[in-house]
Formats: C-alpha cells, structure tokens, sequence
C-alpha cells in the first residue's frame, strides 16, 4: 500500500491541536515546541515533492515524470527528542516505516499517538527499546541547518523543517527514477491498482482544508471516492452568494497570496476566483503536461490569442503555462490581427496557434485569403466546440495536422482535453485535478455512459474550494480504456452547455444537432434565439459561414431535418404559434462577449424560460 504526505499533513493538524493536553499529561509540555507545525510542514514538503498535488511523480519541463519511492524502513535512536521528531515526519512523509528505539517510551507512545489519532492512513511506526538492533543500523538526523535570530521558538522550528526539504539527509529517505518518455497522464494511467488510494488521498485532505471555511466547516467525513455521492452539491447561485465579492464564506483566512480571475463574463455579474499561490502553482504544473497532451511539443513555436483582460484568465494562466515549457510563445490575446498572423508566420515561422474558434477561424480565413502560402501544423482551442467542417478547412487549406481541444472551466481551470488520436468530443479526463462526475437533473449519479450534469471536484484547489460543483456543462463517461497515445483511463464526451437546450412546440433540438446538420453550409457559428409574443414563439438562428448564404435554403433544411422547426404543428390551421428567422452572417458577424469573446449559443428571452 502506497501512503501520501497529504494524510500526514492532516495527521499532524490534529497532532497540533490537541498536543499540549495530551503532553502535558505525560509531563511532556515544551519537549516538542514547534515541529507539529501543519502550515511550515506543507510549505516544506511541497517545496520538497515540488508539488504535492501529483506526488509520487514529479512532471518535467521537457513533459516526462520522476517518480519518488520510499527506501523502507527507517530506523531512529532517540539520542535527541527535536532530531528524533524530525526524523519521524520525514519518515513518514517519505512513505517509510519508522522504528524509534528510545528510552522516552511515553513520550513517543504519546507522538505516534496523537499522529494515528487523525484516523488516516499513515506508514506503521514501532516504538522500541534502545537495545533493540533487528531494524537495523540507526539513521543519522544531523542538527538543523539553520543560524540567525528568531522572534520566537516557533518561528526557528518553522525554518528548520524549511531547511530540512532542501538538506541531504532527507534525500536519503526516497529514491527517485527518471522515467524516460513517460508523460503524467502515462503514469497515473499505469497505476490503476493505487488510483483509489490516490483519489482518495487527495479526497481526504481536500475536505480537511475545506473545512478552515465557514462554508465547508460542518463538512462530513471524507475516505474516499465512495463518500463523494454524500456531499453537497455546490450551484452556481450558492457559489455566487458565497463567494467574494459577496461573501467571503469560502475563504480559509490565510494570509492573502496568488492570484485572484474573473467569472460570470458570459452572464449575470462577475465573481472573483481566488487562486493561492500554492493553488496557482499545482494549476500550472498539471496544465503543462496537459499541453503536451494535445500535441505540443518541444520547439513549437505558438501564437496564444486566448482572451485576456478584466481579471479573465485564460491568457493569464496559458502565458504562465507556456512560459514552463521548452517552446516559443507568443502572446497576443483577442487584440491579434490578420496582420499580426501573416508577420509571426512570415517573420518566426510561428506552427501553433492556441485560441478560441469564434477568434481564431475569421483570421485564419482571411489570413489565407490574403497569403495562399500560410501553413500552420497545430490548432489548440478551447471555450467552444469546432465544427468538423471547420477542421476539415484547416486541414486542407493550412495544412494542419493536429487539431485538439481542451476542456475548461473558469472556475476551476482543465477538465480535460484531446490527444491528437482522439476525436469529436472525446477527452481524456484530469481526474487528479478535476474529478468528475454526471448526474441526473436530481444530482444522483447516472449509469456510466449515460448523459448528465457534469459536477466537478477541484482536487487541488484549497482556497474558494469548489467541491461537486455544477458547472453547467453536460456530458457522459465512457468506460476506462487505453488509448493510442498510451493513456489508459476514463474518456469523457463532452456534450457542451446544458442551456444548448432548444424546448419549442413541446419538443427538444440539442444546439449541437442544428449546428451539425448546418455543416453542409460551412457553418463555423450558430447562436438561436427564443422570443415569445401573444401566443406565438419565434425562433431565430443566426449562422456565420465563409459562404454567401440563402436564408431560405437554411430555413428550409432546419425544417426538413427538425421537427421542433418545422412550420407543422399540432394546433389548428389558424393559429400562428411558431416562426422560424434565419438570419445569415460572414465570419465574424455575430456579436462576441467583450471579455470571453464567446457567442452566445441559445438566448431564451421567453419568461421563465429554463433553457
């Protein structure tokens, strides 16, 4: 059985808070002083394990993976009750069996004690006599590496476990193997055996940092993946009451630090998305190997036009990401022109563009128009699904050869994404960042490869947690497979918004389906909107196509292939309750959202409307 630092970090929290009464029963008060420190411990053993989000494995720039492993047993003689301490949460960090041979046998009953007493998996610990040599020879904890003047005791124990992440002696505890050509996803793949150990890890100490807010505070408990089904679900109108700058509900009290996005710039008032610094940094350090994923390599060279501004984070969090990687990016937002396409390719021989289909395809079009020349090899997009008939234009016009998609939310950051062997909808999930699941309309759990609500669980996203979040996507799981980029595990199909809901004439048209039958018009954007007036519903569809189109040609495939658009119904003849408008524009001739620079898909203006 594999064991998680994380368990130890919520072991010595409960060590923390209840330690002076249980010392101070054995007359032990002051023996200890600061080293059952929760806070100065994570910050060591993240800076140890670089991340303690993807812990036993370490992500590299160049996108292959260390893997840690402890070396067994770790046997201390307790010379020095300070060296014995540290040697201890080290060792147990590090995933070993500890053996403390000591003649303080009450003291160390009492540590080991108050650690098991957080009821979480911890490495075995055997307290012994000092005669006692069957584990071996002693491990040697050398005095802290640590000079100057502190405030206060605590605050030099606090540096000591900063110097002991960085000092040899605790190298000496783990071995770590490079593992050539192995991607994250690889890894975390082959480990199906310890992946429920792993969720639930992660699962376990999740709901322990919840529970510093005043939202989660009466959180129940959590072991593992088992336990999720008995929380809360959290919905967008909770999240707006709770979080800044409406309430600060969901915020632990820690001293304020990394960065703080933007959401709700699609609809309704915005809702600030608190990100620690330590939230910041495992959102980085899982979204590079995601990028590799998709098929960025090594000495790309790539355009990021994702949008920016007004706290809005995809260009902030893309820029971050691509900084960490071996490529040359350059950064230009929504403000990148055809201009600015033609010179990076002309200039830089840029090969990649990231961005937005509803940016990133008007310029490309009108790019190629105006250079027959212009090649690309790889197109990321992300905030809207593609249509096949706009890949199949960068293909043959552009010459690309990876098209893939990424999956996010702007709460919570990657969902999933595509590798170049995948295609559609299908995504391979992140399910050590963001574990997903579907539910009904009820928030029960749906059969696997069945349709829901998609409720996301941020596991590694401490402050303004986002626990079985509904984020307002639809979508199913399809079962585990191995794919052939190597990947093995679950596949999400994502289904798109769950307001591309379409209700007219008591029936049901997916937004998705209009947009696919409207491919043999080159169709690149749909929006549909609803109004309703004395009695009669009036449908508008709204397209953008490279192509000159007749309305009334659109008009009438809608009502060929859609019942619900159909000038049929089953009311009589005099009545007028349904009109269809069809409204045709060039590329780039809808309206797009100042921040997001996304097209609105379905705007129901009827009242009371759900869709």
């Amino acid at each position: 059985m594999r064991h998680y630092p994380t368990d130890l970090l919520l072991a010595v929290e409960h060590a923390e808070r209840h330690a002076p009464e249980v010392l101070a029963e054995h007359g032990l008060t002051g023996l200890l002083n600061g080293l059952l420190n929760g806070a100065a411990l994570t910050e060591a053993l993240d800076e140890l394990f670089d991340g303690l989000g993807q812990y036993p494995w370490r992500s590299l720039p160049d996108g292959d993976v260390e893997e840690f492993a402890p070396v067994g047993t770790v046997p201390l003689d307790d010379d020095e009750p300070e060296a014995t301490l540290r040697g201890l949460l080290y060792g147990l960090a590090t995933g070993n069996r500890v053996v403390v041979r000591t003649g303080r046998r009450d003291l160390w009953l009492a540590v080991t004690g108050l650690l098991t007493g957080a009821d979480v998996p911890l490495p075995d610990v055997t307290v012994t006599t000092l005669d006692d040599r069957t584990a071996g020879p002693a491990f040697e904890v050398p005095p802290p590496r640590v000079r100057g003047a502190f405030p206060t005791e605590s605050a030099r124990q606090a540096a000591v476990l900063a110097a002991d992440a960085r000092a040899g002696w605790v190298g000496r505890l783990f071995t770590r193997d490079y593992l050539a050509g192995v991607s994250l996803a690889v890894a975390r793949g082959r480990d199906a055996a310890e992946e429920p150990g792993r969720i639930g890890a992660k699962l376990r100490y999740l709901a322990g940092r919840a529970r510093r807010t005043p939202y989660y505070r009466d959180l129940p408990p959590v072991t593992g993946r088992q336990d999720l089904v008995r929380l809360p679900i959290l919905d967008k109108a909770a999240l707006d009451a709770h979080a800044p700058p409406v309430s600060r509900d969901l915020s632990s009290g820690a001293a304020p630090s990394g960065e703080v996005l933007r959401s709700g710039a699609t609809t309704g008032g915005p809702r600030y998305i608190v990100y620690s610094l330590t939230d910041w940094s495992n959102m980085v350090r899982e979204a590079v190997p995601v990028l590799y994923g998709v098929g960025l390599e090594k000495g790309d060279r790539v355009v990021n036009a994702l949008f920016g501004g007004s706290l809005y984070g995809g260009l902030i969090t893309s820029s971050c990401e691509l900084s960490r990687m071996p490529v040359e990016g350059y950064t230009t937002g929504q403000h990148i022109t055809v201009e600015d396409v033609l010179a990076l390719a002309r200039n830089f021989s840029v090969n990649a563009v990231v961005g937005q289909p509803a940016l990133i395809l008007p310029l490309l079009r009108e790019a190629r128009a105006r250079d027959e020349s212009l090649r690309l090899e790889k197109v990321v997009y992300g905030g809207t699904a593609m249509t096949e008939t706009d890949k199949a234009w960068l293909r043959e016009q552009l010459g690309v050869r990876v098209i893939s998609s990424i999956v996010a939310a702007n709460d919570g950051a990657q969902l999933g994404y595509q590798c170049p062997g995948l295609e559609g909808t299908l995504h391979h999930l992140c399910d050590d960042y963001n574990l997903i699941e579907v539910v009904d309309d009820e928030g029960d759990p749906v059969p696997e490869g069945e349709p829901g609500h998609l409720l996301v669980t941020a596991l590694q996203k401490f402050e303004g947690p986002l626990i079985r979040y509904r984020i307002g996507d639809v979508g199913r799981i399809l079962p585990s497979r191995t794919c052939g980029c190597g990947i093995s595990g679950r596949l999400l199909e994502y289904l798109g918004r769950s307001d591309g809901l379409i209700k007219v004439k008591a029936r049901t048209v997916l937004y998705d389906e209009i947009l696919t039958a409207l491919s043999v018009f080159q169709v690149s954007r749909l929006q549909v909107e609803i109004t309703s007036s004395d009695g009669t519903d009036t449908v508008i569809v709204r397209t953008e196509s490279p192509l000159d189109l007749d309305p009334e040609k659109v008009r009438h495939l809608l009502g060929g292939e859609f019942e619900a658009l159909s000038d049929r119904h089953a009311f009589g003849d005099g009545l007028d309750v349904f009109r269809l408008v069809v409204e045709c524009h060039p590329e780039g001739g809808l309206p797009r959202n100042p921040v997001s620079g996304k097209v609105k898909p379905v705007i129901d203006r009827r009242v009371g409307a759900t869709s």
